[in-house]
């Protein structure tokens, strides 16, 4: 019965989301405040019922109720409640389920916390809002209706893919899933804004808390996710350009893009088409990266192969919503006026050039993941873009963009003068020469563009504060007043500081790990020993234990160094009885930002030996320390006041058909 609740739970969502697409429409057409405000109490019911038919699925999943398809297809009684839980978003219809209910989460949170928005251009957002609702809630019930029944119910399930029952993997989903689906908002805003005739700098005021929420969720989801790589697959990487990796990959450079171009437009009225079709481009992206992961056409880990049925209702969503909204830019982006003129050398010309290499960036990953698939379905052939390609088109431009960052904060707006903000950086490059000096002398034989990958990483580091320091007026007057001006600059000033901190940290973090990386492999046997960097590694006992719904082989490692014992480390390799598959289950030792990585391999019966593989990776955590320190610096920047109070007495730009 709980079942058919949640499934009609759906049902009733779709019929709040029609009469919220149509509604308030009407209503701002014909000014009638009335129908209006509607959207209001729709956007909220829509939240209710959706986040019924979820708690609904939940329970079938924690009960272990076979007697739902989805259940039996992804769950088992023996699985620990944690991953029963997780397990209600670890698979096709369940994901859909958590798309469409953060999809309206974000739509109650405008109609609950947008009270300073135009009741025009508020009534609009949600309606456009509505119809992606519409259609992912139509695609639930038609195409992947998670509370299908099975008659007669089964006594057991058939387990989750083991590779998700990790802690990891509960998380990253929700995380991408607040990033992906928060940008339709975004989305919205700018079909609204085209729609309503409104873009101007309140409109950019308005939109960046949004988009700046979904940079932030979307930011800690790859994070996590690459995290989860490195520790589960057993391989010891963090990043394979994917084609799914990719696919997250690409809407959160495009979302970077989009949020210096927003700061543009609201500080200086320009950039407002480029602006306005980036905020499209990014929710495409997020819309492309769900068409690819739930088609079929891609294999991989965290890729559901469904059948083409579904993959082509994506594909009709997809075609629908990039092709209308690009349409209708098409047809009234010539009547708006770009805004504010400002010199190339100017805070604005920093930003555009982010924009460009940004979006270039994205472009050469979308050829880089699209090419293939388009080749095999042109002429069946099949080739394999990775690494390779990736790292010579992407890295040059990741690099200089890296180098551009640390100008941009100090050049003035509208113009500005490039030799003072050099000026104001010579202890960033300082710094630099310094770190690519030690680096090029301690790892003497090592990659020859490392230590200029770690001179870069530690100007970015360093010269992200450079604007903190030079409005502190640091060193200049005394401790008081540096702590008082300190106080005095805005969240946003900071928070930009710790993501840009955050980028160069990533950076040292992925050359030292990768350039300077220490691996052994070998057979071993209880006693035998393994050197690694300075570090010896004992096998002590290998061994059986049963868990919940797995068995798994236990290798102890104790770890000495310099003779004495440091601390003891396991490592397993872990059989899903059910599923019949094998997952690593690395050993980790951390010091200091650095790590000793110790997986297993193949055990051979005979004489007891088992291969083991030990890697010392140097400065690795740095990678996601990294992005937490980005996320950091926007949840900083959300509470900026400017943010939060919304734009004051916005201007009311209307759009001029063009002559």
């Amino acid at each position: 019965m709980i079942a058919e609740i949640g499934h009609y739970a759906l049902v009733l969502a779709l019929v709040l989301a029609c009469i919220q697409g149509v509604v308030p429409f009407w209503g701002a057409r014909r000014n009638d405040a009335t129908l209006m405000q509607v959207a209001d109490g729709t956007a909220i019911g829509q939240l209710i019922f959706v986040s019924l038919a979820f708690a609904a699925l939940t329970n079938a999943y924690v009960t272990s109720d076979f007697s739902v398809l989805n259940v039996v297809e992804n769950s088992h009684s023996a699985k620990p409640l944690i991953y029963k839980i997780t397990g209600v978003w670890g698979n096709h219809e369940g994901s859909m389920l958590l798309w469409a209910l953060i999809l309206v989460i974000f739509g109650a949170a405008v109609a609950l916390f947008g009270r300073n928005l135009p009741q025009r251009l508020k009534a609009d957002v949600l309606a456009v809002q509505a119809w992606v609702a519409i259609a992912f809630l139509l695609y639930l019930l038609i195409a992947s209706n998670p509370f299908v029944r099975v008659d007669p119910a089964p006594l057991e399930g058939q387990d989750l893919n083991p590779l998700l029952q990790d802690i990891g993997l509960a998380v990253h989903p929700p995380l991408l899933y607040l990033g992906y689906v928060g940008f339709s908002i975004a989305f919205a805003f700018a079909v609204a804004a085209l729609i309503e005739g409104r873009i101007d700098a309140a409109w950019a005021r308005w939109v960046r808390p949004w988009t700046l929420a979904a940079w932030l969720f979307l930011t800690l989801g790859i994070a996590m996710g690459s995290y989860w790589a490195y520790y589960e697959l057993g391989w010891g990487g963090f990043w394979f350009w994917d084609p799914v990796e990719n696919a997250s990959f690409m809407p959160w450079l495009a979302g970077t893009a989009l949020l210096h171009s927003a700061l543009v437009m609201e500080r200086r009225e320009a950039l407002k088409v480029w602006t306005i079709l980036l905020a499209i481009l990014t929710f495409s992206l997020s819309l492309l990266g769900t068409f690819l992961v739930r088609s079929g056409v891609l294999t991989s880990v965290h890729a559901f192969a469904v059948d083409p049925q579904r993959g082509l209702f994506i594909l009709v969503i997809l075609a629908v919503f990039v092709g209308g909204s690009l349409a209708l830019f098409g047809l009234r982006a010539g009547g708006l006026k770009q805004g504010g003129l400002f010199a190339p050398v100017s805070r604005e010309g920093a930003l555009v050039l982010n924009n460009i290499l940004l979006t270039t960036a994205t472009a050469t990953v979308l050829v880089g993941t699209l090419y293939p698939l388009a080749l095999e379905a042109a002429t069946g052939g099949k080739i394999s873009v990775g690494a390779p390609y990736f790292n010579a088109t992407f890295g040059p431009l990741a690099l200089a963009l890296l180098c551009a960052v640390p100008f941009g904060p100090l050049l003035a707006w509208k113009r500005g003068d490039l030799y003072w903000a050099a000026q104001r950086l010579w202890y960033a490059a300082g710094a630099a020469l310094l770190a690519g000096a030690v680096a090029f002398y301690v790892e003497q034989g090592g990659p020859l563009l490392a230590p200029f990958a770690v001179a870069i990483a530690l100007f970015v580091i360093v010269g992200a504060f450079a604007e903190i320091v030079e409005r502190t007026q640091l060193f200049r007057v005394s401790p008081g007043d540096t702590l008082r001006r300190a106080a005095g600059l805005p969240r946003a000033s900071w928070g930009a500081a710790f993501a840009h901190c955050g980028l160069g940290l990533t950076l040292l973090g992925v050359t030292a790990a990768t350039a300077w990386s220490i691996e052994r492999i070998d057979m071993m046997r209880a006693g035998q020993a393994m050197e690694v960097a300075g570090k010896s590694l004992v096998l002590t006992e290998t061994g059986l234990r049963n868990g919940p719904n797995y068995q798994d082989f236990v290798a102890r490692f104790t770890l000495r160094q310099s003779g004495v014992a440091v601390t003891e480390v396991e490592s397993s390799k872990r059989v899903f009885a059910v599923r019949q598959m094998t997952t690593t289950e690395a050993g980790l030792v951390t010091f200091g930002f650095s790590q000793l990585y110790v997986s297993l391999g193949e055990l051979q019966e005979t004489d007891g030996a088992v291969a083991v593989r030990a890697e010392w990776k140097p400065l690795v955590l740095l990678i996601w320390i990294g992005p937490v320190l980005m996320a950091f610096g926007g949840l900083i920047s959300l509470a900026d006041r400017r943010l939060r109070v919304g734009a004051p007495r916005p201007a009311r730009a209307r759009l001029q058909p063009a002559e």
